[in-house]
């Protein structure tokens, strides 16, 4: 009869395992217990409770010390000393007057002197940049004619001292006692005697803005050299004419190269109306040399002009800070 091995000497599969399985086991089961987290950084302390591996020192932490800027410091300390030293001088000297330059502040000949420096400076700034912008597109033109024009007017005003100017225009009666308004070369309709036609005020309102064209020319003629040449085709390509490319593609990009240095122009214009003085416009400067003429009293009465100027240019700085910060938006400032 055929015989019949017993089960339990069978090979099952439930009991059969290979090496390879018996050695991977461990290693599985250590790789589930063992928390997984990021490898601790270079120099880091060892976490609490656990030692450093055996063979591994543990590094120390750097340490982060602050730049020592010694020379920094001493220069800062020596500015405030000096500063001090000029408040103190200013507080203690009683040569500087400061109570006559508080009667003399509000007065109504600096008020009114003031109020004219005001309206010649903004009445000149006007006129100087529409002049100005028709010489820059004058100098910027094909037209050789105009661009030579232009060219030689921006070099003769920017060659010639302010003060030069003001005197040859107040004493143009001894070239042209008369201006006349004719035909070339033939009859004149219409005469009128320098002497009643060009008073104090006028020429210094001719001689300023013939002065400031010449600088804002050169100011406008670089705001539209800026503006990038593919905005000008592009808006040559949408068939604008060239008024409109000027008004509406040109000139607001150009406005942010414009302010800044128009800003300094007014600024300038501001404190160069005081040469006036010199043919008796009766500006701020003109108005408390008026006064202390008569009192004696020049360093406080100077003082009185010099607030004031310091003043009206800390106003217009402040205008010209937002007016660069409006024409700026959208673009990208260091």
């Amino acid at each position: 009869m055929p015989f019949d091995a017993p089960a339990s000497d069978a090979p099952t599969s439930d009991t059969r395992a290979t090496p390879g399985a018996r050695d991977s086991a461990p290693g599985a089961r250590d790789s589930a217990d063992r928390p997984q987290g990021p490898p601790p950084e270079p120099g880091a302390p060892p976490e609490p409770g656990k030692q450093p591996e055996p063979g591994k020192q543990a590094v120390p932490a750097l340490r982060i010390v602050p730049v020592r800027r010694t020379g920094q410091w001493i220069a800062a300390l020596f500015v405030l000393l000096l500063l001090a030293m000029a408040v103190n001088s200013l507080a203690r000297n009683k040569a500087f007057q400061w109570d006559v330059v508080a009667d003399y502040f509000t007065t109504s000949a600096v008020l009114r002197g003031l109020g004219l420096t005001l309206w010649l400076t903004a009445l000149v700034m006007v006129l100087g940049f529409v002049l100005g912008t028709l010489l820059a597109l004058g100098r910027m033109s094909s037209n050789p004619v105009l661009s030579w024009v232009s060219s030689g007017y921006i070099w003769f005003f920017r060659s010639t001292p302010i003060l030069v100017q003001l005197l040859f225009w107040f004493n143009i009666g001894a070239l042209y006692p008369q201006l006349g308004l004719g035909i070339p070369f033939g009859p004149e309709f219409v005469t009128v005697k320098t002497v009643n036609l060009l008073g104090p005020v006028t020429v210094a309102v001719l001689g300023l803005t013939l002065h400031e064209a010449a600088y804002a020319a050169e100011v406008v003629r670089g705001g539209l050299l800026s503006v990038d040449r593919g905005q000008i085709e592009a808006a040559q390509s949408l068939g604008l004419s060239p008024w409109r490319r000027l008004r509406r593609i040109v000139l607001p990009q150009a406005m942010r190269a414009i302010v800044p240095p128009a800003g300094n122009m007014l600024i300038g214009a501001l404190k160069g109306t005081s040469i006036v003085s010199v043919i008796a416009v009766q500006d701020l400067l003109y108005s408390v040399q008026l006064v202390y003429h008569r009192t004696y009293q020049v360093i406080p009465l100077l003082l009185v002009a010099t607030i004031w100027y310091a003043l009206v240019t800390s106003v217009l700085s402040v205008g010209q800070h937002y007016v660069e910060k409006h024409y700026a938006r959208g673009a990208e400032r260091s």
